[in-house]
């Protein structure tokens, strides 16, 4: 049975959705109907039944059996070049592993973004679709210790998922530098054609095929009040009991609150310098690993952010695809 030639590996809040949708567009790639996947998160069985708000009721739609997981690629045409996208992957070092002990040739693709801002667009997200009980980033990352023991999924890991130089550093003990291709989301919001044909190059596929990336959606920001404290809670209970119902039934209930929940949200807000200031801490000796790492200088992020605006997916914000194409909302 089929397995993939290639993995888009991370991280969460990067582009990755869109990059999926655009490189299915090529002839000569064949990238799984189930967008994340995460088959290598776990270890022959199931995700735990636990964690987060969402987790459990998100842990049901692990692709975590090998014969689905192979069957994900079964359809593909002769001689494609398969492929999937898991965010997730870089971050997990037992994935890595696991990876590599599946499919060592496998080339691997990481997007990195200013980690700040991933870490502000993840707590956004998870915000505006009423799993966040905490209405501040600064303090949500400041809480991620906690989470982390209390076993909380990946997507909750507001910092840990923004520090690509450790990542990066162990997955380069794992796989030689030419099975990976490292560039920034800013490429693939500037220049999305070039940036495209690298990525074609990299995986030896035509290039000059794919011109653009799918139009970007902002996801919602509701203000903190009686309203969204109370729908939150509501979709809070919602996914907590959704897991005890059938596959499908619990989402449906989840996704209309969330849709009350993002029927009068604002347009996201970016961080203010003074946010920024408190958060770049988390990350400033990462960074210093990830140029050592990589040999590129990444000391902007270091610095005030000087514009919005960006790739945030392919789909309507808060939603993922199912396994039957029908959006659902994304919890982690």
């Amino acid at each position: 049975m089929p397995l993939p030639h290639f993995l888009v590996i991370g991280a969460p809040k990067t582009g990755t959705t869109a990059l999926h949708a655009a490189l299915n567009e090529h002839p000569a790639l064949y990238l799984s109907h189930v967008k994340e996947p995460k088959f290598f998160l776990t270890d022959d069985g199931p995700p735990p039944a636990r964690g987060g708000p969402g987790d459990a009721q998100t842990y049901r739609e692990h692709v975590w059996r090998r014969q689905d997981y192979e069957a994900l690629f079964s359809a593909a045409p002769q001689g494609a070049l398969l492929g999937e996208a898991t965010p997730f992957y870089l971050y997990d070092l037992d994935a890595q592993r696991r990876i590599r002990e599946t499919i060592p040739q496998a080339r691997l693709i990481v997007i990195v973004r200013d980690p700040v801002e991933r870490a502000h667009s993840n707590w956004t997200h998870l915000w505006s679709a009423g799993l966040e009980p905490i209405g501040d980033v600064v303090r949500a990352c400041a809480a991620e210790p906690r989470r982390i023991t209390a076993g909380w999924a990946h997507f909750w890991h507001y910092v840990g998922l923004g520090r690509y130089g450790e990542q990066l550093a162990h997955l380069f003990t794992l796989f030689p530098r030419e099975q990976v291709l490292v560039f920034r989301y800013r490429d693939l919001v500037d220049r999305p054609t070039e940036t495209l044909d690298r990525i074609c190059a990299f995986l030896g596929v035509e290039q000059g095929v794919l011109t653009g990336m799918p139009r970007e959606n902002v996801t919602a920001h509701p203000e903190a009040g009686g309203r969204h404290a109370l729908l939150s809670a509501t979709l809070r209970t919602g996914a907590r009991i959704g897991r005890f119902l059938p596959l499908g039934l619990g989402e449906t209930l989840t996704e209309r609150i969330e849709h009350l929940l993002q029927r009068r949200g604002n347009s996201r807000q970016p961080l203010t310098w003074e946010q920024r200031q408190q958060l770049i801490p988390h990350f400033a000796d990462d960074i210093a690993l990830l140029q050592d790492v990589t040999g590129e200088d990444f000391g902007d992020w270091l610095q005030p952010r000087e514009r919005s605006g960006g790739l945030v997916g392919a789909r309507p914000p808060g939603q993922r695809q199912s396994r039957n194409g029908r959006p659902r909302p994304k919890s982690g």
